[in-house]
């Protein structure tokens, strides 16, 4: 599965995402074990009930956090992620790998929490995949343009594996969104940011029967540094051209249902500022209106 009918769209609550309130980390944090995949910090915890959780630190806690939520809304399958302002770790090791500016006794601020309760069975290619051509993928294309994620490496998909034993396909890694449609220096800038968000492209080009966006665009030359990446990147821009305009504007017909206060508690969730939210939550009801009008 990669998309279920969102039949209760419009009563989606969005502060609290597809693991609603119950869900939500209890209790205590204790520590399991550093992760050392990607380029921000991550833990592994457990909480009061042992649920295990992987803290995340850095620039792409707050994004990732409404991210899902919205990807979520449209019908997608989507982590259950939560953001806490403080929170506190026990029996974090005195010796960390990464993020130790970000740790002070335990205790850090700006933290993501997302919920490891199903199986990863493996990952799947934008490419190469049971719903290729379908306006579900297609779909999930438009989506990932309008939040601006341009980090579409095919590791970033995940394939889990449900309490029923069906297979569920999603994009597991959605931090690098609401800033920049590229990835460019200096990286807080792509991640995160109002005024790169609200900045950038959406439609660049649209013809009678299909759209184009862009994101994910054309990588900074910053990372010339890394050959082989800068050219993998390159080869991503696919991923958000030429998408048939009716599965555009099926996916803009289906965001098109939430409210406005929907949308804002989405980043509310995030603990943005009133300022930013209010911002963050103009662009994206304009790029959804913009997906309408196809």
């Amino acid at each position: 599965m990669l998309w279920r009918d969102p039949t209760d769209i419009r009563s989606r609550n969005l502060f609290y995402g597809p693991g609603g309130e119950a869900d939500q980390p209890h209790g205590a944090l204790t520590f399991r074990k550093e992760d050392l995949n990607g380029t921000n910090p991550k833990y592994d915890v457990r909480d009061a009930d042992d649920v295990k959780w992987r803290v995340k630190l850095g620039a792409e806690a707050r994004p990732e956090t409404v991210a899902c939520r919205l990807v979520w809304a449209a019908g997608y399958f989507a982590n259950e992620d939560y953001y806490l302002a403080t929170t506190h770790i026990d029996e974090m090791p005195g010796h960390l790998h990464r993020g130790r500016k970000l740790v002070h006794n335990g205790s850090m601020s700006d933290a993501g929490l997302k919920r490891e309760h199903l199986k990863k069975i493996g990952i799947w290619s934008w490419k190469d995949n049971p719903f290729a051509g379908t306006k579900e993928l297609n779909g999930l294309r438009v989506v990932m343009a309008l939040i601006n994620n341009w980090d579409l490496k095919d590791e970033n998909n995940a394939i889990y594996q449900d309490k029923n034993g069906e297979q569920v396909y999603l994009v597991s890694d959605l931090g690098a969104s609401f800033g920049m449609s590229d990835a460019n220096w200096p990286l807080t800038k792509s991640k995160g940011n109002l005024r790169s968000y609200s900045r950038s492209k959406f439609i660049t080009k649209m013809t009678a029967s299909e759209v184009s966006f862009s994101d994910p665009g054309r990588p900074g030359f910053i990372w010339l540094v890394r050959p082989e990446d800068y050219f993998h990147r390159l080869g991503l821009r696919w991923i958000g051209r030429d998408i048939p305009r009716a599965d555009a504007k099926w996916v803009g017909d289906l965001l098109g249902q939430l409210s406005g206060s929907q949308i804002e508690d989405a980043f509310r969730a995030a603990g943005y500022s009133p300022e930013e939210i209010s911002g963050f939550a103009t662009v994206v009801e304009n790029r959804i209106a913009a997906l309408k009008a196809l």
